[in-house]
């Protein structure tokens, strides 16, 4: 092992969530060693090796670690240079009738590998079950506010209507798509089980006499033990850290979605349609007592450009593993694959907390709505003097000398938009003059905006929130809320 590799807590870790941070823990890290050489005396055992009955007793009673035994283990490395047979030496110490089969057979990867296996498995269930309340925040939030007219953009620009709820559809489409991927990950994770110093297994096939079906059978009980239902059928030294780009991925593209979401809110903060939550004692800044800035979209945008990067790096690491392995992934992963994990939970939670107190200004967003939707409305005017037996390109050259000078009211005296009012007081319109508001109604302009809302939360979200893992997680979610 390298002078890094001495395994340390993430500084991120004292922000995420309880169950994250632990799982990122040196305490759980070592625990989970313990269980895994606990795991494979258990299999030799059974197999036919000379493994003391009282051996499996200590090491099944000593698979925590006391403060006690830290010292010894940080002592040990010290003196060793080797972090992985530090703790075979400590677990040894409260486990004596085990400490000479402790690790019998194996490479620092079976535990090193195995446990970061069961660490990123365990942190995509961490992450589904945060994206489904997530996921259930946002639809009560589209179907609150389906039918409310906003402005759309394109380019920034301003475009059709759509509605509030509508735009947040958006949002929880991309959220499905990293709940579909990430899950589908996590599935799909395997072990690395036994498999030697090389791959090989050359070292349990000497320990069994040449027997390799009791080496298969070693390899798919310890598998077993271990919670997983298969291990990959080759590895080298370590798993393919392929395995790890292959975990990132979804992580990263959680973050794509995450900095568009929060991009939007921070945007619409700024129009003061929609803010995220600010508290009564809450300090925008230092100088301007008056600002109250997105900060918490800010941090997710921030952190999810972080979240995005480590992809990166898992892809790197993957391309320069020479041959069996070589050792300069070490220190990366461990600073990378506990870094993405803490990171989207930090988003996850951060996103939560902000779509469960967005606060929607209905009045700020019909009033910029009646700035630009006269301009909109000028094909309905148009439509509706053809029905009267208009011309529609008299019609046509009509609205546009009108928004025209509207237009130079707006842009260049900086005054409102009174194209209807224009329209009003030409005689031309006259025939349609009764029609001008029904024309103007803002929810004529949303098209099926309500309904594809109402088709999405029912066809695509409901059956995805009504996964057990997801429905749990959504329901201990109202509970801490609710005892808050």
């Amino acid at each position: 092992m390298d002078a890094f590799d001495t395994y340390q807590t993430p500084l991120s870790s004292r922000y995420a969530s309880k169950e994250m941070a632990h799982l990122f823990s040196p305490a759980n890290r070592f625990y989970t060693w313990r269980k895994l050489w606990l795991n494979l005396a258990i299999a030799e055992n059974e197999l036919g090796l000379p493994i003391p009955e009282n051996a499996i007793e200590q090491m099944k009673n000593n698979l925590e670690l006391t403060p006690e035994q830290f010292e010894v283990a940080a002592v040990e490395e010290k003196k060793r240079r080797h972090d992985v047979m530090a703790h075979v030496h400590t677990f040894g110490t409260v486990a004596p009738a085990a400490a000479g089969i402790i690790h019998l057979g194996a490479t620092s990867c079976y535990v090193t590998d195995n446990a970061d296996l069961i660490f990123l498995r365990t942190g995509l269930g961490y992450l589904i079950r945060s994206l489904g309340v997530l996921i259930s925040r946002l639809s009560a939030f589209a179907t609150q506010y389906k039918d409310l007219p906003t402005l759309g953009f394109t380019h920034f620009q301003p475009a059709q209507l759509t509605t509030v709820g509508k735009r947040a559809t958006l949002w929880i489409q991309e959220l499905l798509w990293d709940l579909r991927n990430i899950k589908r990950v996590r599935d799909d994770l395997g072990f690395r089980g036994v498999k030697g110093t090389t791959g090989t297994q050359a070292s349990f096939l000497a320990l069994f006499d040449g027997d390799h079906e009791k080496v298969d059978q070693l390899d798919r009980l310890v598998t077993k033990l271990s919670g997983f239902e298969y291990a990959y059928p080759v590895t080298s030294q370590t798993y393919s850290r392929k395995i790890d780009a292959d975990v990132l991925a979804p992580l990263a593209s959680l973050g794509a979605t995450a900095h568009k979401i929060a991009t939007d809110i921070r945007l619409l903060a700024n129009l003061k349609e929609i803010e995220e939550p600010f508290e009564s004692t809450q300090i925008g800044s230092s100088a301007m007592a008056y600002k109250r800035n997105p900060m918490r979209s800010e941090r997710v945008c921030s952190l999810a450009r972080h979240l995005m990067v480590l992809h990166q790096n898992a892809l790197m690491t993957s391309s320069v593993q020479w041959f069996e392995r070589t050792l300069d992934d070490s220190a990366n992963r461990r600073i990378t694959l506990p870094e993405a994990f803490l990171t989207a939970d930090i988003v996850l939670s951060t996103l939560q907390n902000v779509s469960e107190g967005l606060v929607v200004y209905p009045m700020v967003i019909a009033r910029r709505i009646s700035q630009e939707l006269p301009f909109m409305a000028t094909e309905n005017v148009i439509m509706a003097l053809v029905k009267k037996g208009g011309d529609r390109q008299e019609a046509h050259e009509k609205i546009r000398v009108l928004s025209h000078e509207a237009a130079h009211q707006v842009k260049q005296l900086g005054l409102e938009n009174d194209l209807i009012e224009r329209i009003r007081k030409d005689p031309y319109f006259d025939p349609i003059k009764a029609e001008l508001d029904s024309l103007l109604e803002p929810s004529s302009f949303i098209g099926r905006a309500p309904e594809q809302v109402d088709a999405f939360l029912k066809d695509w979200v409901e059956p995805a929130l009504a996964d057990p893992e997801i429905k749990d997680a959504i329901v201990k979610s109202k509970k801490v809320e609710l005892a808050v």
